[in-house]
């Protein structure tokens, strides 16, 4: 019913149309004006993509073109339509609206029209892939425009020339000979008021940038883009100019704003889309076929009522047809867009997951150069602090005076205190990157226990502190475990309490919890009545370099490693640490641990487990020692130290030498620096055992001693003693290779 009406009214139109031919020069010329804005409108109205209001307002210019016979504003209509359906991407129907317009304007010899109409033609062929049928219109509509010098079409000619251009190639050479033809463009089109066509030279300007990866400059030039689309509503540019933008970001690696700028894009299309739906269900050839559509009419005007009838059931099925297809099509649409945009954020997120793999290697990267670098930079902290802690010791032996042996005293303690926090930092630097194993061997922990306490007795006194010791009766005498690991956790938490207490006691508890078959499960309490611990900083001081606050880093000194190690060293043997404290009135750290009983058949008395008699330093008088040392200073302080006590030296100054004199004099025992010039210690230890696998060689060295200890054993060496050493630790393990030496001998 709707189409019968429609044809009745461009029936009567037609015969309107006739019936004022007659019309004064002054009214032609008010209705070719009337013509000519609603053409321009319609054209602005195509470039907003309002297509409801440029088909309506084509309509009108169309019949008021026929209305005055005016066969060039026909053609400019036909035209501009072309224009419209060009831009919905419908180009069949954009072709022949172009061809009926350039008909009409070949045989009124309407120059301006057809250039007008050849850049259309152009931008056609340039969209359906025919460059080189849009470059011969293009130079068809600019031979015109120079004729006349229209700068303005000029530089839209041009403009659409670097469109042309850059769909052919993407090299660098065709992409800059664009843009060439883009700044020229810019030059002629300085002066339009044509914002639609300025719009889409930034635009084309950016495409061209992030061709050549320039995504900077192309952001630049389609943020111009976006400011004129923004400021004159041109619909289709800030589209488009949205989905540039987005692809730019993604280039610039900033996801998240590509995937916004993405969206912005499709919701614009879908809103476009939805606006003009109904307007683009009007067919362009109902406007043009006046005839035809009277025919229609009357044969429609003899059917019966049968047939009204069938065309109603027809009509109906028609509509049902029409609404289901639609209603598929825009579910096909909304699923594609949905499926792009989901496959676009896949990939932002994927390239987002390549970022964060690169970021992990690279801090992999990092931790593995701080603990190269912390390796190093210890050993050659070692040496030179060997040099401070080997010459106070002589000092210190040589009867200074009171003064004297004060600052002695002073700076013995700065030595040890260095050499603690280079030990903590070492551990700490290990634990982190879980080279640190537990092993298992069989010990005496009660006995372990007390030589803990017996080496911070010193410290205890000082501060006139008093160590309690409660060790369940119970508990197996000799245990499965790891015991430096275990002295070094009860060395952290016993001196921690020692640092913090002045004055008051230290209970040191060990109870059995449980006991099934061989496994052993301990609980262990360290309880001190010294400073405490404030809530708030409870959770943070088994962090690294952390203390309970600034003051009490300034009184009592340390550097917060203590704890961190401790719950570290834990962790790795399956516990976890615990506090109770408050402020003022001492702390309770407690732990458990499990360990697996090792009883032999023979009980052994405890007062004789892991006991070691005590060996006197007059068993090195007169012995002969080979020292391989490199460093001078070293050299002096070692034989010093050994001639005190009437000891033979003789020293090597690398490992070729030592290899020398080792195999033509005899010594009881070879102390063996590794780094050296020329062979390293062990290279020199591996040489020396080829003629002689009997003489006891330790390793006094500064290198940082890890799991690859059994590495030093393999080579050939006895022992290790690393630098630098407290002197009660360096004797006795001289005195004991000497011992022994001496009873293989």
């Amino acid at each position: 019913m709707r189409n019968i009406l429609f044809s009745v009214f461009i029936f009567l139109s037609f015969f309107s149309s006739h019936a004022f031919q007659e019309k004064s020069e002054a009214e032609i010329s008010k209705v070719d004006t009337q013509i000519r804005e609603l053409l321009g409108s319609a054209e602005i109205a195509i470039n907003v993509l309002n297509f409801e209001k440029a088909l309506e307002q084509l309509d009108t210019a169309l019949e008021l073109a026929k209305q005055i016979g005016n066969q060039k504003s026909i053609a400019l209509s036909s035209s501009i339509l072309s224009q419209l359906f060009y831009v919905r991407h419908d180009y069949p129907k954009a072709i022949t609206e172009l061809e009926r317009a350039i008909s009409i304007q070949r045989e009124i010899k309407d120059e301006t029209g057809l250039a007008f109409s050849y850049l259309t033609y152009a931008k056609l062929f340039n969209a359906t892939n025919s460059p080189e049928r849009a470059i011969k219109y293009l130079n068809l509509a600019e031979d015109y425009y120079i004729k006349i010098n229209d700068k303005e079409s000029l530089g839209i000619t041009t403009l659409n020339r670097a469109v042309v251009t850059l769909g052919i190639s993407s090299d660098e050479e065709n992409v800059n000979l664009a843009l060439n033809y883009l700044n020229k463009a810019q030059e002629l089109l300085k002066e339009s008021a044509n914002k639609y066509e300025i719009s889409r030279l930034y635009y084309y300007k950016a495409r061209a940038y992030l061709l050549i990866d320039n995504a900077n400059q192309a952001e630049l030039e389609a943020l111009k883009a976006m400011k004129i689309s923004t400021q004159y509503d041109l619909g289709g540019m800030i589209m488009y100019t949205n989905g540039l933008l987005s692809q730019i970001k993604e280039d610039q690696r900033k996801y998240t704003q590509s995937l916004s700028y993405l969206k912005v894009s499709n919701s614009i299309r879908d809103s476009i889309f939805n606006m003009n739906k109904e307007a683009l269900a009007v067919e362009a050839s109902t406007r043009y076929n006046v005839d035809a559509m009277r025919n229609n009419l009357q044969e429609l005007a003899e059917q019966n009522a049968e047939q009204e009838r069938s065309l109603k059931v027809n009509k109906l099925t028609t509509i049902l047809s029409v609404a289901l297809i639609t209603i598929l099509s825009l579910l096909t649409l909304s699923l594609y867009k949905n499926n792009n945009l989901r496959a676009r954020a896949n990939d932002l997120l994927q390239k987002k997951n390549d970022e964060l793999t690169l970021a992990k290697e690279n801090a992999e990267k990092a931790s593995l150069a701080k603990a190269q670098f912390l390796s190093t930079i210890t050993h050659e902290l070692r040496t030179p602090l060997y040099a401070v802690t080997g010459l106070t010791h002589l000092l210190l032996e040589e009867s200074p005076t009171e003064n004297q042996k004060e600052h002695l005293n002073s700076l013995k303690f700065s030595g040890e205190y260095l050499l603690s926090l280079i030990n903590n930092i070492l551990d700490l630097n290990k634990l982190e990157a879980k080279k640190v194993e537990v092993l298992d061997t069989s010990f005496n922990l009660e006995k372990r226990i007390s030589d803990v306490l017996v080496a911070l007795k010193n410290s205890a006194d000082d501060k006139k502190t008093r160590l309690h010791y409660d060790f369940d009766p119970a508990i197996p005498k000799k245990l499965k475990g790891d015991p430096l690991k275990i002295s070094q956790i009860l060395i952290n938490l016993v001196g921690n309490s020692i640092k913090f207490t002045e004055d008051g006691d230290i209970w040191i508890s060990v109870k059995r919890v449980n006991q099934v078959g061989q496994l052993v499960f301990l609980h262990f309490e360290i309880k001190d009545s010294g400073e405490g611990i404030s809530k708030e900083k409870q959770s943070s001081i088994f962090e690294n370099f952390t203390q309970g606050s600034l003051q009490i880093n300034r009184k009592f000194g340390g550097t917060g490693l203590g704890l961190s190690i401790v719950k570290n060293l834990l962790n790795l043997m399956n516990s976890e640490i615990f506090l109770e404290s408050d402020l003022g009135k001492g702390s309770t750290f407690s732990f458990d641990l499990k360990f697996e009983a090792y009883e032999h058949a023979t009980e052994i008395p405890a007062s004789q487990l892991e006991k070691e008699t005590p060996l006197s330093n007059d068993i090195m008088h007169d012995k002969k020692i080979l020292i391989v040392e490199d460093n001078k200073i070293n050299q002096m302080i070692t034989r010093k130290i050994l001639e005190k006590h009437n000891v033979i030296c003789e020293v090597a100054d690398n490992g070729n030498i030592a290899v020398e004199k080792a195999s033509n004099n005899y010594f009881d025992l070879i102390l063996m620096d590794i780094h050296m010039p020329g062979i390293s210690g062990i290279e020199a230890t591996i040489l020396i055992r080829e003629f002689d696998d009997k003489i006891p060689i330790v390793a006094l060295t500064a290198v940082t001693l890890d799991e690859n200890l059994d590495e030093f054993y393999l080579n050939g060496f006895t022992d290790i003693i690393p630098k630098p050493y407290k002197t009660e630790e360096f004797f006795n393990k001289i005195n004991f290779h000497l011992s022994k030496r001496n009873v293989h001998a």
